[in-house]
């Protein structure tokens, strides 16, 4: 399985010097934490990466938020996505609820951020054509890496998602009640416009581990 994106060559050439991240968050080790999780009202989410968000940044590392506090949430902009949100989308936050808060603060702190080239529709339609478009964990689990509470080399799962798609991941860790480092958030870069992937211009993993869990769900 792969896709492709333009790869820009300097930092001069992204785009406006704007680029776009997409998270996808592992819900084992979102839950798995002291904090623990509480599932939507539609049931337990299924057992695969689900989206955290898309997150303008610059290409130095620093990033907008809450651009434009007037463009807010507007559930029925997004009428026709609720079902494949709560799927691929799902929030794992306390008190159990929809989803709705969640999309809510991903639009005004992230989105509004792209308003000068998607509208809140198209803000959530690209990340979920984003996601679509890679399969994570069937990536990880053909390369023999799987969520089993088994510890994995960090730099095997790069490797297995750069094989698979071309492009450097960035990952991210968080902590189990025992204060194991697992896997938590794989991020990659896009272009301004949330359509293309692309190299990240600073791919600095916040998970300085050599191996990390990846835990069940």
């Amino acid at each position: 399985m792969k896709f492709y994106g333009t790869k820009y060559k300097t930092r001069s050439e992204y785009p406006n010097n704007l680029i776009q991240n997409i998270c996808m968050q592992w819900p084992g080790a979102y839950c798995d934490t002291k904090r623990a999780c509480c599932y939507p009202t539609t049931g337990k989410p299924a057992a695969d990466f689900g989206i955290h968000g898309l997150w303008p940044n610059y290409n130095n590392g620093s990033y907008p938020s809450n651009c434009d506090p007037s463009n807010e949430f507007d559930p029925s902009e997004i009428s026709d996505l609720v079902s494949t949100l709560q799927t691929k989308w799902p929030t794992l936050s306390c008190p159990s609820n929809e989803g709705y808060k969640f999309w809510e603060h991903e639009w005004e702190k992230h989105g509004t951020c792209s308003e000068s080239v998607m509208d809140q529709h198209g803000y959530f339609e690209k990340t979920l054509a984003l996601r679509d478009r890679i399969n994570l964990l069937q990536i990880l689990t053909d390369a023999g890496i799987e969520p089993n509470d088994e510890f994995y080399k960090l730099k095997d799962i790069k490797k297995a998602i750069e094989k698979a798609t071309g492009f450097t991941p960035v990952i991210n860790c968080n902590r189990d009640p025992e204060k194991n480092r697992q896997l938590h958030e794989i991020l990659l870069c896009v272009d301004k416009s949330g359509t293309e992937f692309m190299d990240c211009p600073m791919p600095t993993d916040r998970c300085p581990y050599s191996h990390i869990q990846f835990a069940k769900f």
